[in-house]
């Protein structure tokens, strides 16, 4: 069965076309824009209408592609910013009229448990228990399990909303970092008292911050998924690359080739989440993974 899954988060939407028969999975297509739906939702609790007509002229792309691509079923999951804006009536019917579908609003627990299904696909169980971290632009979902989640919890520490209530400054200055690192460790603590944190065998880092801090731990001079994904980065090539982009002005950051356009000026805060969460794990490393909520959204239109 031909499926095409949707992501649409607080920075990025992103489309995967996949065949899925049982077990076996083929990617077909997979892209993503970066749209910043989240635009000011962490303080006005609504969507700008910028925001929302970038993010519905990326779904008119992902139409086309669907459309030509013979897809039998679609899900859309939208998330954290979705879940926060009041006026999400507005984007939801621009969805529906575009692809013909209503798409979803989900859950923290939902996100997490999707992500969780994504991530872990191609590890052996031997590697279990896992604890999937999940860094969007809105949110973290910490998720724990060995086959399957046995403890979740979403949190309100995402790349974009870290820069928007704390990171005024180019470059930022040393008092909003501490600002957002304070932020991020109450968050964390919130986690780590539903999710045991620091009982996982293997530690799983999915999305774009944790891509990109894998993508400077390797010194990539562009951004390539297939050298990224499964790469291991210790704990302290983490909290270097924290560091270094904490000092970065602008410029700077938009000269990195591996870092996306539309990345660059929240990456700063996404990389002290995924630090502050390697020392409050312990973990030794994380396992850096192309496969997430999107796979996760994919796999969940398989038939069983």
């Amino acid at each position: 069965m031909r499926v095409a899954a949707i992501d649409c988060g607080t920075n990025s939407i992103r489309l995967l076309i996949a065949d899925i028969d049982g077990t076996n999975f083929r990617e077909i297509y997979r892209t993503m824009e970066i749209v910043r739906l989240g635009q000011g939702v962490d303080q006005n609790k609504s969507f700008h209408p910028d925001a929302i007509a970038r993010t519905l002229a990326a779904v008119d792309l992902f139409a086309q592609e669907i459309s030509k691509r013979g897809v039998e079923e679609i899900r859309f999951c939208a998330t954290s910013a979705t879940r926060d804006a009041t006026n999400r009536a507005l984007f939801i019917d621009g969805v529906k009229e575009r692809l013909g579908i209503e798409p979803e609003v989900i859950s923290g627990d939902e996100e997490a448990r999707l992500s969780f299904i994504g991530a872990t696909k191609e590890f052996a169980p031997t590697e279990a228990p896992f604890l999937v971290v999940d860094i969007g632009g809105g949110s973290t979902e910490f998720v724990y399990g060995k086959s399957d989640v046995e403890f979740a919890k979403s949190v309100n520490i995402g790349c974009v909303r870290m820069t928007e209530r704390n990171i005024h400054s180019d470059p930022p200055k040393a008092e909003e970092i501490e600002n957002a690192r304070r932020d991020i460790q109450d968050a964390i603590a919130v986690a780590a008292a539903i999710v045991p944190i620091t009982k996982a065998k293997t530690l799983i880092a999915v999305a774009g911050t944790a891509t990109s801090v894998a993508a400077s731990a390797l010194n990539l001079a562009q951004y390539d998924r297939h050298l990224i994904h499964l790469a291991r980065v210790s704990a302290e090539q983490t909290h270097q690359v924290a560091k270094t982009f904490a000092l970065m002005n602008a410029d700077q950051r938009s000269q990195v080739g591996f870092l996306h356009p539309g990345r660059a000026d929240v990456f700063a805060a996404g990389s002290l989440v995924l630090s502050e969460i390697m020392k409050a794990t312990g973990a030794k490393e994380f396992v850096a993974s192309e496969a997430d909520i999107l796979d996760g959204i994919a796999w969940s239109l398989a038939r069983s």
